[in-house]
């Protein structure tokens, strides 16, 4: 029954932000024609205030976001040309991260480093865990296992570290001081009611950023799993490997999958920090 509950609580941790941000998104969607302008045309109205002028606003199929490389808020179509709660409050959001980048926020620079090393490292990764027990097989060293192992721990280490720095970066760009929020509520664009409307768009789509950062732990546990039980149970194969130190293996691993397991278990169920 506790595996039952605890499974419903990871599902809804992984997909029930990502559903709660659709929600509030559609919720907020409807055209609003007293809104004197488009979501572009308050991206570029908050640019020129924050002495952004040379930052540029296009249009985009591959959704919301900032490009710190060419220097542009890019918007989807609904929010470039749409006069909805959402259209603004999105547009306002990755206006904050164009402040981060001008303001050479260390965060924002951090995950752009990050982000090119995870590039590497997840093709690394993606060939470390078909390779492993080829090479292993073909050359029975273990040392080639080992470094397969570290490849692809690696790589969904730095993916995770990824969407762990995200995080701050994401609610910093919409609460942070001068920025999504605090520009909509200094400027008295809107209501007080859109205004909490906003509010809700900013924390859902934070809430999605979690949600990720919770998968990657997932899986980042599963590989080290995977991929550590795979090596030893090769390693055991070869001569001169005892029985002894393949269970000292086994055990160690099973204490991991208990200590992490366990950790998340505790903190899903309240019972743990």
């Amino acid at each position: 029954m506790h595996l039952v509950i605890l499974l419903l609580l990871v599902l809804a941790l992984v997909f029930g932000p990502q559903l709660w941000a659709k929600s509030v998104l559609k919720r907020y969607s409807k055209q609003q024609e007293h809104f004197p302008g488009s979501g572009a045309e308050f991206a570029r109205h908050l640019l020129n205030k924050a002495d952004l002028a040379a930052v540029k606003v296009e249009k985009t199929t591959f959704g919301d976001h900032y490009d710190p490389t060419d220097r542009c808020v890019r918007l989807s179509e609904d929010n470039f040309n749409g006069k909805s709660l959402t259209a603004v409050t999105v547009a306002a959001h990755e206006v904050g991260h164009a402040i981060q980048h001008g303001d050479n926020d260390p965060k924002l620079m951090m995950r752009a480093k990050l982000v090119k090393i995870a590039q590497v490292t997840e093709k690394m990764g993606s060939l470390a865990m078909f390779a492993v027990p080829v090479l292993m097989g073909i050359t029975r060293a273990p040392s080639v296992g080992a470094l397969m192992f570290f490849i692809g721990l690696l790589s969904l280490g730095v993916s995770a570290l990824v969407h762990l720095v995200t995080l701050p970066v994401e609610w910093d760009a919409s609460f942070g001081k001068g920025k999504a929020m605090p520009l909509i509520h200094a400027g008295e664009y809107l209501s007080r009611e859109e205004e909490r409307g906003a509010k809700k768009i900013l924390r859902a789509c934070a809430l999605t950023y979690f949600a990720v950062e919770f998968v990657e732990y997932l899986a980042l546990d599963e590989l080290f799993a995977t991929l550590i039980s795979r090596y030893f149970i090769s390693l055991r194969r070869q001569k001169g490997f005892s029985d002894l130190y393949f269970h000292l293996i086994r055990i160690i691993i099973s204490v991991h999958d208990t200590v992490w397991r366990g950790r998340w278990k505790a903190i899903l169920l309240g019972s743990g920090a």
